[in-house]
Formats: C-alpha cells, structure tokens, sequence
C-alpha cells in the first residue's frame, strides 16, 4: 500500500530540494545560507550539491517544476521571496500535480495499479472526490474522539442515552452522508469508551439535529450531545457560542429549524427534558475536533 503523500516525501520533496539548492548555488549563496534558506542541515546541502540524493528525472524533467524552481531561486537569492512564500508556492503546485491525471497522480497510478480496477468513475487524487471527502470526515471524527478518550472527566458529561460525536460531508443531504459513533460513547467504570471506529450511516439523532440545523443554513458540520445543566450552558456562552433551546417532544426537525431561524448564529442548541425524554446540550461547530475541544474545555 503506498500513498500518494509518499511519492511527495520519497521523491517530490528531495527532487524540487536538490534542484533549489543547485539553483541557489548558482546564484552565489554559500552552503549555509542555502541551509537557512531551505530549513535543512548544511550536510544535507551538501548531499545535494555532490548528487547524493536521489532525484527523480520526471519531476526534475517537468517544465512547471523547472520554472517555479528558477523563479524561486531569483525570489529567495534576492530577498524578494520568504521561505514561507515559497513554501505556499510548492504546496500549491504539489495540489495540483496531485490531481488526477497529473504527474504525482501518475506517479501514483504506476506504483499502485490496483487503483485503475475501480474504473475511470473513481478519481483517488481528485481533492473533491467522494472518497477523499468522506476519508477527511472519518479522520477529523477519529480524531476528535481520540480527544474526548483523552479528556479528564469527560464521562461526567456523557448522558444516560450515551453521547455521539458526528461529522458531516460538505454537501450532507441525510443521516447516510454524517459519520458517527455506532452505539454511541458511554461511560464504562469511569472510562469513557468509544464501541466502535466511527462509519458513516449510524447516527440516527444526533445526526437529525446537525442536518436540520444546517438545513436552516447554520455554518456547522459536527455536533456532539452531552448531558444538559444550566452551568454548563453558562460556561458555553462564557467560551462564545450562542445558545438556543429547541422543544424535542415535538418534530424535532421542525423545532430545530425554528430555534436556528430565531437565533442564527446559535451553536449551542439545548432541551430541558419531558415526559420520558431526558434534557440534553448540543455543541456544533466547523468539524469534530473543534467540537471537542470545546467539550474538554468544558471540564
């Protein structure tokens, strides 16, 4: 199994460095400035300049490669170019190599075939490709979990129904398109315990509340439920967010969209409980590990 992130660090990165640093020699930098100015040791300049490293001949080859490496040799041995600007200038072009069809794409393609069997519909190198998506969601969601794991006295907060932490694609329609918990988080003899890795599809409530709350055009894309006390709406609002009560012994997608539509900028929805319903927070926010950050915060 390679990634495509590989051939950028095995083969992109030493390339793109070692044509830099003989341009930068060109252009009269001694070896240590050319370390300075790379972010690199002076042994590894000079790795470069004696042709230890290995370079690849179809990047070194590749016409836009040769022409931003000349423009930022120019840039940096002048000063008119930072190394962080030239920096944002490679992340750039290595996004754009990445995309399908592309060198690095290529590049990939070649060194895992098995690629081609999922049929010219699959675009693996494609940044807005469904599976890209849905893999940065599961990897926000895991992370953000690792954090509420982690948090000291997080169990105190998940409720008697259990907490869920979930995440949703940029263009979620129902619950299939947000990530989840499946079995929801519980607390097991003080240990807050996540059942299984988060899938797509398993969270029924949690995800009706971030869909409807974006359906009603809030900027969220995750949420997590905790257990509900007026302290902790209080430490909330004393973080920033804005709360909003909404009534769940009725549709709730309806009284959802109406707290939103009353309070647009709320991020904390809440309900206090009835009949057979327990009272319960729900922290939205841009992606999961902020969501849960704001939960450690909490305690």
């Amino acid at each position: 199994m390679q990634f495509v992130e590989e051939i950028v660090v095995d083969e992109f990165l030493p390339t793109v460095r070692s044509m830099l640093a003989a341009e930068l020699r060109e252009r009269g930098l001694t070896q240590s400035e050319v370390a300075d100015v790379l972010g690199i040791s002076q042994s590894a300049v000079s790795k470069y300049a004696h042709g230890d490293v290995t370079v690849n001949d179809r990047i070194a080859g590749d016409e836009r490669i040769e022409t931003l490496v000349a423009e930022l040799a120019d840039g940096l041995a002048a000063g008119d170019v930072t190394p962080v600007r030239a920096l944002i200038e490679i992340e750039i072009l290595i996004r754009e190599l990445e995309t399908g069809g592309d060198l690095l794409a290529q590049l990939h393609e070649e060194g895992v075939p098995e690629l081609a069997d999922h049929g010219s519909s699959f675009r693996v190198h494609d940044p807005e490709s469904d599976l890209r998506t849905s893999e940065r969601v599961l990897s926000s969601l895991r992370r953000g979990l690792r954090i509420l794991e982690n948090a000291s006295g997080f169990t105190a907060l998940i409720p008697a129904v259990g907490s869920n932490l979930v995440a949703c694609t940029p263009d979620a329609e129902d619950v299939d398109d947000v990530a989840g918990v499946p079995g929801r988080i519980f607390d097991v003899k003080g240990k807050a315990t996540v059942p299984a890795d988060p899938e797509f599809g398993v969270s029924e409530h949690v995800a009706t509340i971030l869909l409807a709350a974006r359906r009603h055009d809030a900027d969220v894309s995750a949420a997590v439920n905790i257990a509900y006390s007026p302290t902790l709406l209080d430490r909330l609002t004393e973080m920033g967010h804005t709360t909003a009560e909404f009534d769940e012994s009725d549709d709730v997608v309806s009284s959802v969209g109406a707290a939103v539509d009353e309070v647009p900028e709320a991020t904390v929805l809440y309900q206090t409980g009835g009949m057979g319903i327990e009272p319960l927070i729900y922290v939205l926010g841009t992606d999961a590990e902020s969501v849960a950050d704001d939960v450690r915060t909490l305690l």
